[in-house]
């Protein structure tokens, strides 16, 4: 029992389909239409392989295994409260857990230095516009105060 790799030529039909975003030997990436419509008809009642062959997709391609996937994955993206939406180009990832060397380390510890410091930079500037603007606005209030109090 082996994995269920997908030839060049399945792969190209897969491509074909407007319902698939991404293809390769091993996975297949759906588009947000295709979670909604195939979510919509499983409420209804339809069993998935018909659902995937209304859509244009051979459920024998795929095998009773992704078959099974979709269905439990398309079910959790309902209950999700980003919906069908992938949420996967959002991620960064997990942590890494590289162990560095001291140089490495050392490296990243300076790298790190450096961003704080323009970041506080920044932070200063922005803190100083804002007391700008404030001092500007009130010379403002001060001058209109004045000319309104002289023609009275």
């Amino acid at each position: 029992m082996g994995k269920n790799y997908f030839t060049e030529k399945q792969q190209e039909q897969l491509r074909n389909n407007p319902y698939i975003e991404r293809v390769s030997e091993k996975a297949i990436t759906y588009t947000t239409e295709f979670r909604k419509k195939f979510a919509t008809e499983y409420e209804d009642g339809r069993l998935p392989s018909i659902i995937l062959r209304d859509m244009g997709i051979d459920p024998q391609l795929l095998g009773n295994r992704r078959i099974d996937t979709i269905t439990r994955r398309i079910k959790k993206f309902s209950l999700r409260a980003e919906g069908f939406e992938d949420t996967r180009k959002n991620n960064s990832g997990r942590p890494s857990t590289k162990q560095l060397s001291e140089q490495e380390r050392i490296a990243y510890l300076e790298h790190q230095v450096k961003y704080l410091k323009q970041e506080n930079e920044f932070l200063k500037k922005i803190n100083f516009l804002d007391k700008q603007a404030e001092w500007v606005e009130k010379r403002k209030q001060l001058q209109k105060k004045n000319s309104d109090s002289s023609k009275k």
